[in-house]
């Protein structure tokens, strides 16, 4: 439900995709997508090959998922982006993810 009533204030188009959050036990997932078209543009999550062997959902794991998303997303000329939460409160993990993400060169 907390999701749902996010998700009706906020879309994401092409110029200005949606960054979506989601964490599990053991992974996060973070993905940027445009609304208006239906498409995810870039993904992260701790299921690739390079995250496989320190996959924990914790703070330095956001971090490093975050950081990634920027790169990505430079690479495809991506630099600013609406942030959803998910329903997961604005702390720790969700924190870092976010954090981390605007270091390495995203705005919201």
């Amino acid at each position: 439900m907390r999701h749902e009533r996010i998700r009706k204030k906020l879309s994401g188009t092409s110029d200005r995709p949606r960054l979506s959050v989601h964490f599990s036990g053991k992974h996060i997932y973070a993905q940027l997508i445009d609304d208006s078209q239906g498409r995810t543009l870039t993904s992260v999550n701790t299921t690739e090959e390079e995250f496989r062997k320190d996959a924990r959902a914790n703070i330095a794991t956001a971090a490093k998922v975050g950081v990634t998303l920027a790169e990505r997303s430079k690479a495809k000329s991506i630099t600013a982006v609406v942030f959803d939460r998910g329903g997961f409160r604005y702390h720790g993990k969700v924190k870092a993810l976010a954090d981390a993400a605007r270091e390495g060169g995203l705005l919201f």
